[in-house]
């Protein structure tokens, strides 16, 4: 099936919405989502979501049914069903202690291991010479930040990541990717769906959280850090998570971080302190003018 011939049948399509990695548009009934990929390898993260859409629901999870899907001169596009469900929110107390909650079934849903799941993008397996936990992590900045005075303090930071079990990842948590409908919950966007350590998973919910809040006129001091120290945390990976923010915005954000920023951040032992340097973090960053 072409795009044209997907739109005919599931659309028609409104306007739509553009995001960095993405363009969408529902359909006029309200049925279905086109979507295009657009930006870092938009033909390996459709695959990749289609596949991984596909295992989650054979597991049971509510997940976007796959409706069309390929590639052709205008992008690689897939069309989903789709979820019913409101997304999760995180303007109070409450509203965050119950995403934490969810974040924590889901996790118990989908952190599988198994002696044939090895690290790298997707849930298939099916890779080449095995990737270490902490170089699949390294592998996903781009060429220049290897040339970075952090690069070999992060680089050592990662490397007790081996010890930790491979899991199946989500690879971008955060509260509107999760619907809640009644006591059902649906999961959306798993375009960067992999397999690592489960702390990368409770990173992004962190990032996410945290950033998000900040960007929406928070004060570093103000952000609700006691409601999420209940999920595991890893300071290496949070400023890794840190550093692929950074370095997938602006060509000049990377440098907006410093060294010693990064070894507070990777050094640090108390999930409430390393989320509060966090938060300083990004405040500072945001009001470098940093894009969300």
């Amino acid at each position: 099936m072409t795009v044209g011939e997907a739109e005919c049948r599931y659309g028609p399509f409104g306007r739509a919405t553009v995001k960095p990695y993405s363009r969408t548009q529902r359909a006029i009934d309200g049925g279905s989502l086109l979507k295009f990929y657009v930006g870092v390898d938009p033909e390996g993260r459709r695959q990749r979501e289609a596949e991984t859409v596909w295992r989650a629901a054979h597991w049971g999870l509510s997940v976007p049914e796959v409706l069309a899907t390929g590639r052709c001169g205008a992008g690689s596009w897939s069309v989903f069903r789709m979820l019913l469900g409101v997304p999760c929110g995180v303007s109070t107390s409450r509203a965050i202690e119950e995403y934490v909650g969810h974040v924590l079934d889901l996790a118990h849903s989908i952190h599988r291991s198994s002696p044939s799941v090895t690290p790298g993008p997707g849930w298939s397996g099916e890779r080449g010479r095995p990737t270490p936990q902490h170089q699949f992590l390294l592998d996903q900045f781009s060429p220049r930040c290897r040339l970075r005075p952090w690069w070999a303090a992060l680089a050592e930071a990662l490397q007790p990541l081996e010890s930790h079990p491979v899991v199946h990842l989500h690879g971008d948590l955060k509260p509107e990717h999760l619907l809640v409908d009644d006591h059902q919950l649906g999961v959306v966007d798993w375009e960067a769906s992999s397999c690592g350590p489960a702390v990368v998973d409770y990173t992004d919910v962190v990032f996410h959280l945290v950033r998000d809040l900040l960007y929406t006129g928070v004060k570093p001091g103000s952000v609700p850090i006691d409601l999420i120290t209940q999920l595991p945390f890893s300071g290496p990976v949070l400023a890794w998570r840190l550093l692929l923010w950074l370095d997938r915005r602006r060509p000049q954000d990377i440098d907006l971080i410093v060294a010693r920023d990064i070894q507070r951040l990777a050094t640090e032992e108390h999930a409430a302190t390393v989320y509060a340097s966090l938060a300083r973090a990004v405040s500072d960053l945001r009001a470098a003018g940093v894009p969300r």
